[in-house]
This record gives structure tokens, sequence and C-alpha cells, in this order.
């Protein structure tokens, strides 16, 4: 498709643009917060054939007037009348702005306690003329920004960025070998799945990315792996409160990530976001999607998925159809799968406090904290496969399966057109209850996917064993009871490299059929030496002391860390245990 050339990237200087350390060689905390300036930039004007979110920039102003649109036109014609509209969201907005108290709060509280005075004397023009500048706010705070240039330089800049924080010995040698393409990050990120083609589906249609989620540094460790790998980069979503690193907030901020704001309550934000979302996928801008909302607090795969914006993508497609475009979406499976967690301690906390539970932002965990990323990095440089993202097979917009040219496929093999869905009477058309309901029956589909898809870590088969252990040592105990069992269960070395290896042999055979996937270091390697590695890890990066090993003896010394990392196995829990251990699987099988 032509596209009118992109005018010029908003911060594009005669003197060029602060990004990175002008020496490559540099300590961590250099590289981390001492920007300098790139060499001058010169303005990128996209090539027919580049991918659509190369001409984002250019069709931005476009993107706002028709979420704009759109959500004033909904507003209009519903049944509500746009005071109580008006009221609702002014009336949110000052509620969270008196209890923010930050720059925030001093500029916009003003206009939102003013239209909370004046919208019952507004006449019904004046009501959709503010509604259309809240709206037009709203799209504005929420769009993103896309510079091919910081893509061309982030493809080249980010390997060894993120090998100097990973393991900052290698970083002179990474530096010298850049030109071969290979770089010391890669030997920890490893990709899995059909990617030859995905490249192919993506010239088709639109690629719709929809990965679990554990870690703020998913979207990082994904956009690389695109980059890597040759597909696309994408649109997503991330918290408006990652946008204060100054580091990750610029590759954000010019890589397509769009703002949202989880503070925001009020139901027209959301009615916007969502808006903006569908355009996007309208108009071919491959996107990505954490279904679970935020991270997964207690390392389980999620079940209950939040699905409010990768929603977006089925009623684009309606759109499309209604308008006679047949551009396939296609949703992509993705597991993210980590050995160690960066934020692991915090997270687990949070989700054992029923106070937790309902906190939707953590401010401040170890993400956050320099320190801990700096002890995360330096101790997965040293674990080989540190994070496994698999891609799992595409499917239209309904569950359905597609073939190597994005056909849908019924169950027995039969080739469908997957527009039928959204037609009535032959006729495509616009339903939301009937789109609604696709959406929670795609949440069904990925909750399987996630389970078949997910790649399991060593970390995580020694914590099962352990944690399984200190089950079936406190039978009629609850899960926070169990927690308080500090230092009170002990097994043999000799023991725990038996059960380690007997459950290895029964994730294989599930692995062999399709039911799990095992990581390279966690399916290689004797049972001893695999404990061995995981000890290392868990002590050289968590503050808390997770076992402790003397005289042959294994102590499990933090049962709530064991707990964290052997949630992702409880979906398999029962079908990785030996007879004697079939009343403890069951248990924890029960966390799910």
């Amino acid at each position: 498709m032509m596209r009118p050339s992109a005018p010029r990237s908003p911060g594009a200087t005669s003197g060029g643009v602060d990004v990175v350390a002008k020496s490559p060689v540099r300590t961590v905390k250099h590289l981390l917060t001492r920007p300098i300036r790139l060499p001058r930039l010169t303005p990128y004007v996209p090539a027919p054939d580049d991918p659509t979110i190369f001409w984002f920039n250019s069709e931005r102003d476009d993107i706002i007037r028709e979420v704009t649109r759109r959500c004033v036109e909904r507003h209009v014609h519903e049944q509500r009348p746009l005071e109580y509209v008006l009221n609702e969201v002014a009336h949110e907005e000052v509620k969270r702005l008196e209890s923010q108290r930050d720059d925030e709060a001093r500029d916009s509280l003003g206009f939102w306690r003013g239209t909370m005075r004046r919208v019952g004397r507004m006449s019904e023009s004046e009501k959709k003329e503010t509604l259309r500048l809240i709206c037009e706010r709203m799209a504005w705070d929420i769009a993103g920004n896309f510079d091919p240039r910081i893509y061309q330089f982030a493809t080249r800049a980010v390997p060894p960025l993120l090998t100097g924080v990973m393991k900052p010995s290698a970083l002179p040698e990474d530096l010298m070998t850049m030109a071969s393409g290979t770089h010391v990050v890669d030997e920890m990120l490893r990709t899995e799945g059909d990617i030859d083609r995905l490249k192919r589906l993506a010239k088709r249609g639109t690629l719709v990315f929809v990965p679990t989620h554990s870690s703020n540094l998913d979207s990082i460790a994904l956009g690389y792996a695109l980059m890597r790998e040759g597909l696309p980069p994408v649109v997503y979503g991330a918290g408006k409160n990652l946008f204060t690193n100054p580091i990750i907030s610029f590759f954000m901020h010019n890589l397509g990530a769009y703002r949202v704001d989880r503070r925001i309550r009020a139901a027209l934000y959301k009615d916007v976001l969502k808006t903006y979302s569908c355009v996007m996928i309208e108009r071919g801008y491959h996107s990505l999607f954490f279904p679970g909302g935020t991270r997964s607090r207690s390392g389980m795969l999620e079940r209950k998925l939040k699905l409010g914006l990768a929603g977006t993508a089925i009623e684009a497609f309606s759109r499309n159809r209604v308008r006679g475009i047949a551009r396939p979406v296609f949703f992509v499976p993705t597991t993210i799968n980590y050995g160690l967690v960066l934020e692991a301690e915090t997270l687990v906390e949070d989700w054992l406090k029923e106070a937790g539970k309902a906190r939707y932002i953590i401010e401040d965990d170890e993400f956050s904290q320099l320190d801990r990323w700096l002890a995360f990095f330096r101790r997965v440089a040293q674990m080989e496969s540190a994070c496994v993202i698999r891609f799992g097979r595409p499917l239209d917009p309904f569950g359905n399966a597609v073939d190597d040219d994005g056909g849908s496929l019924t169950p027995d093999g039969r080739v469908i057109d997957p527009g039928t869905y959204v037609q009535f009477r032959g006729v495509p058309t616009i339903e939301p209850r009937r789109d609604a309901e696709y959406t929670r029956e795609m949440g069904q589909v990925l909750v399987g996917e996630f389970e078949r898809d997910t790649v399991l870590m060593s970390t995580q088969i020694v914590a099962h064993a352990l944690f399984r252990r200190l089950v079936r040592a406190t039978p009629g105990v609850d899960l926070f009871g169990r927690l308080r069992h500090r230092g009170e269960v002990t097994v043999r070395r000799d023991d725990l490299a038996r059960e380690v290896g007997q459950m290895r042999e029964r994730l294989r055979d599930l692995a062999s059929r399709g039911e799990v996937h095992l990581s390279e270091l966690a399916d290689r390697g004797d049972a001893t030496t695999l404990i061995d590695r995981v000890f290392a890890a868990w002590n050289g990066y968590h503050r808390r002391t997770i076992v402790i090993e003397h005289d042959g003896q294994i102590t499990a010394e933090d049962p709530t860390m064991l707990l964290y990392y052997q949630n992702r196995l409880v979906p398999y829990a029962e079908r990785v245990a030996g007879e004697g251990d079939l009343a403890a699987a069951r248990e924890i099988a029960r966390l799910g």
C-alpha cells in the first residue's frame, strides 16, 4: 500500500539526538544513566515495502482524529446523557488528581473541577465540544511515536547495551564483533517456534502477539526477539509508570509503545484506549497485548485473562470486513519463560497479601532499582537460555488454527472464510455483544495454548520438587501455614536428585506429546548438575536465602520463593507426580 512521505520526526535536530554514551566502553551505571549525543540523524522517508509502523508519525494526526470522532459519536448516540458521561469522567479525575498531588495535578485539577461546576449549565453543543476536547486530550496522551531512525539505531545499539548490562566484561568483545551480528545477549535469549511462517503471515495480514507476562522486562525481551528474528516491530501498550526510567522511556517512546495510565478509572478513558487500539489494528499495525493485564504476581500461567484490548483485534477485523477490507488478523500466542525473574520477591509478596491482590500497579519494585538490575543480569549472564520466548501456532480471531498461507482451518482441516463469523444474513456487521462472546472464547483458547507452549526452566523444576516435599511433610496445613515452615523441611541431596530426575523424565514424556516444553538446560545433563546451577542462580541474585545445603542435606529456607518458582508447574503437578506424591500434587494443583 502506497503512503505519503513521512514528515521529519519530532526530536531530530541538526546536532543529533541524546541517546547513549559517546565512549562504548563504560561502566554499567554510565550506560544506563548518562545519555549523550548521537551523530546527526538524517530524516527518514519510508519506502513502500517498509513495515506499516514506519509510517506511523505521518498518520498519527489522522489516527487521533478518527479515535476522537468515534468516541464522541458513540457517546452522543448512546442512551446515557452527555452530562452523565462528563460528570463521571470529571469526578474520577478530580478524585485521582487530589490523591496524587503532583505536577499533573497542578496542571489539570483546575480543568476538571471547572468541568464539574459548568456541566449542568452547558448546552448540548457545549457538552459535545467538551467531550470532543476530553477525548482528543486522552488520545494524545495515549498515542505513541515511532522513529525509523531510532529503530535502525536500536538494531545496532541495543545488543551491546544489553551485553554491557548483563555481562560487562564481555562488552569490548561484543563491540568488536558487532559487524558479524553476533552478541553475548543472544546466548541468553532464545526463540522457538515457526519464525518463517510468522514472516509470511506478517506480509498477508496483521499479527497480534498475546504473550504471558512475568516481568517488566517482557516487552524489552520480546521487542528485541522480534528485531533479531526479522519480524516486524509492533505497537503495544505500556504502563505510564514505566516511562519514568529515562533509558527505557526513550526506546519505548520512539519504538511504538503507547501509554496506558492504569490510575485512570474513568470509563471514557478505557473507551478511548480501546478505540485507539482498534484503529491501529484496522490500519494494519502489528500489535502486542498482555492478556493477563499485568504481571503474574504468583508466577503461575495466567488463566483469568483480561482481554479488553486484545478484543479490539476482533472488532477491527469486523470493521474492516464491513468496509470491504479482507485483511486477515492473526493472534500469536507467545510464552516468555525465565530461569530467574527480576521482580520475583516483590511480586510473590504482593500476591500473598490480601490487600495486594487488588493493587494493580507496584510503583517501587526491583525493575526500578538499578542495583537489582545489575545483580540480576550478572547472574543470568552465567545461565544458558536465561530467557526462552516461544511463539505458538497462529490463530484467526475466532480461535481457529491457520495454514501456512493464513487460511482458517476447521478442526477437521477444511479451509473456511473467517469473515462468515461476522456476517448477519450474509452481510458483514458490527455487533459488540457478538464480538465480546468471540473474545471470551478466544481467552479460553489462549489458556490452553499457553499451557502447551510453556517452556519449563530448571529453576522451576527444582523448586517444584522441593515445594512438593514441603507439602508432603505438612499434611492438613493450609498454604500460609506451610510458608511459616522456614528451615524445617530437609532432604538429602541424593533423594532430591532422584526426584528431580524422575520428574524430568515425566516432563520429557509430556513434551514428546506436545503438552509442554523443556528448556535446553533443563533437558540435558544429570540432575545433580542441574541442582547445582539452580542453587547458584538463586543464591547469586535473590536477597533472600532460598535453600541451605550442609553435609549433603538441603533445607528449604524460604518456602515463599520456592512457591513462586514452582507455581509455573501447577497445571502439570499431577502429571509429573509419582504414586507417593499424588496427594501432595493434588494440593498443589488446587493452587491454580
